[in-house]
């Protein structure tokens, strides 16, 4: 049975202003991760249970955020971005 999804508020906010060959390269990632959740690199400290995913859009490196449910089987999306930043900003919303 495949996970559903969930998407955080600042995710949508995030996910609604990429461009197209942005959003075919997340789209495969987010496909990938939907089939196997513990394919990301789990992270620590401030950041714990926070899944973190990295992929290739152009020339540039991003990272999709994410945590899931193994028993409910729900993925949910926290953050998209550039590398640039990225950790600094998932800990910022974290907190909030």
């Amino acid at each position: 049975m495949a996970y559903q999804e969930n998407q955080t508020t600042r995710f949508s906010r995030s996910y609604k202003k990429l461009f197209k060959r942005e959003l075919e390269s997340v789209h495969t990632a987010m496909d990938t991760i939907v089939k196997k959740p513990e394919i990301g690199t789990e992270k620590l400290g401030d950041l714990s249970n926070l899944f973190v995913y990295k992929l290739k859009v152009g020339k540039t490196e991003w990272m999709l955020g994410y945590t899931f449910n193994s028993t409910k089987k729900i993925v949910t999306w926290h953050s998209i971005g550039q590398h640039e930043n990225f950790y600094r900003d998932a800990k910022r919303n974290k907190q909030n």
